[in-house]
C-alpha cells in the first residue's frame, strides 16, 4: 500500500477499529477540533475548504465544534451559509494584514476586528448561535491580577509567574487563568463536565459571539484583552490557547469520532508547554480521534522549509510575507488533494498510524 506523501494521518485505537469496519465518513463524526496557532493555519485552508465545503454537505446531525484562536475562526466558516467561501475570506484577510514599525496590541486588535468583520459580514451573528447542526465552541481565557491588565511591563510579569507556576503543574494555572467556553449546545454539550481546570460555560448569544471570537484570538502582549463580555462574568478575556493550545481535552462524553485537522503531528496540551517536550499529549484523551496533518515531505516543499509561524511578521517584509503566505496556501492543495482521494478509495484506515502512547 502507498504511503500518503503529503499528509500523515494518525488514529486513536478505537478510531482505527471502527474506520476499519466501516470506513470515516461526515455522519460518523460528532467532535471536529481546531487549534491555536495563528498563521499555521494557511497549511490546512484547501483542507477546511474540502472538509466544510464538501465532506460535511448535506450533514444534518448535530456536529460539535471546539477551537481556541485560530481555531474557533475556522470553526465560525463551517457555521457560515457558504463555508468554502468564508474560509476563503478569513484566508485573504489573515494573509493580506500589513503593519508599520510603530505597531501596539491597539492596532493590531483594530486590524483583527477588521478580519473578523469582514469573515462574518452584517448580521450573521444569529444564523451562527442557532445554525440547524453546528454547535460552536469558543475557547477563551479570564485572566485574574497582572494577567488581565494591559500594562506592558506588568502583564508580562503575571505571564511569567504563571509559566513558572506550569513548569511545575498545569493545574498552577488555575491561580490565574479560568477557562471560558462560549457555546451554542446547551446541556448537550459534550465538554459540560470538563474539570481538569476551572472551567466556566458561557451561553453563545448573538451579542457576544463576535467578543468570544475576538477574545479567543486576543493573544497576551500581541493583542489587547477583551473586556464587558455580554452574558459573562466582568475581566478581561484573552487567547484561549493560553490554556487549550491544542485541545488535549476529555472527549468522553460523546461516543462518535473525533476529526482533527492539524499542522503538527503531535498535540502540545497549553501554550506554555510549547518547549516541554514531556507534556505532550498522548492517546489518553484521542482514541476516538482521527488527525490529519501535513507530511514532513509537504513541510519540506515549502518556502523556508517550514509552515508559516508569527516570527514571519518580524523576519519577513509584509511583500515577501504575504509571497511566502500565499504560495503555503497553494502547496496545502496537495494535503487537501491526497485526503479526498483517500476517502474516495476508502483508504484511510490502511495508512494511518497509532496516536503515541497507544499499544
Amino acid at each position: 500500500m502507498n504511503k500518503p506523501k503529503h499528509l500523515t494521518i494518525l488514529a486513536g485505537p478505537q478510531a482505527l477499529t471502527e474506520i476499519r469496519a466501516d470506513g470515516f465518513s461526515a455522519d460518523r463524526v460528532s467532535i471536529l477540533a481546531g487549534a491555536s496557532g495563528g498563521p499555521k493555519w494557511l497549511i490546512l485552508a484547501a483542507l477546511d475548504r474540502f472538509v466544510f465545503g464538501e465532506f460535511f454537505r448535506g450533514r444534518s446531525r448535530p456536529l460539535h465544534t471546539i477551537g481556541s484562536s485560530i481555531g474557533s475562526w475556522r470553526m465560525a466558516c463551517l457555521a457560515m451559509p457558504d463555508p468554502a467561501a468564508a474560509v476563503e475570506r478569513l484566508e485573504r484577510g489573515y494573509i493580506e494584514q500589513r503593519y508599520g514599525a510603530d505597531t501596539t496590541p491597539a492596532i493590531v486588535s483594530r486590524e483583527a476586528s477588521r478580519i473578523l468583520a469582514e469573515l462574518l459580514g452584517p448580521h450573521r451573528e444569529d444564523e451562527l448561535v442557532s445554525h440547524p447542526w453546528v454547535r460552536l465552541h469558543i475557547l477563551a481565557v479570564r485572566c485574574a491580577g497582572l494577567c488581565g491588565t494591559e500594562h506592558p511591563r506588568l502583564q508580562l510579569l503575571g505571564f511569567a509567574a504563571a509559566a513558572l507556576g506550569n513548569l511545575v503543574s498545569r493545574r498552577l494555572l488555575g491561580r490565574r487563568l479560568t477557562r471560558v467556553i462560549f457555546h451554542s449546545a446547551g446541556s448537550d454539550s459534550p465538554f459540560r463536565e470538563l474539570s481538569d481546570l476551572p472551567t466556566m460555560h458561557v451561553p453563545l448569544q448573538p451579542d457576544n459571539l463576535r467578543p468570544a471570537l475576538l477574545a479567543s484570538g486576543s493573544i497576551p502582549l500581541v493583542l489587547e484583552g477583551v473586556r464587558d463580555m455580554p452574558g459573562a462574568e466582568p475581566g478581561t478575556y484573552r487567547d484561549g490557547g493560553i490554556i487549550d493550545y491544542h485541545l488535549d481535552l476529555d472527549y468522553s462524553r460523546d461516543d462518535g469520532l473525533i476529526f482533527y485537522p492539524h499542522f503538527y503531528p503531535y498535540i502540545v496540551p497549553g501554550w506554555f508547554d510549547k518547549g516541554l517536550r514531556w507534556r505532550r499529549a498522548t492517546v489518553r484523551n484521542f482514541g476516538r480521534a482521527v488527525l490529519v496533518a501535513p507530511s514532513p515531505e509537504l513541510v519540506a516543499r515549502l518556502p523556508y522549509g517550514k509552515i508559516p509561524d508569527r516570527r514571519d511578521f518580524e523576519r519577513l517584509d509584509d511583500d515577501e510575507r504575504i509571497r511566502y503566505w500565499r504560495q503555503v496556501v497553494k502547496e496545502g492543495e496537495r494535503l487537501a488533494d491526497e485526503f479526498r482521494e483517500l476517502l474516495a478509495q476508502d483508504r484511510l484506515a490502511d495508512v494511518a498510524q497509532p496516536f503515541p502512547g497507544a499499544a
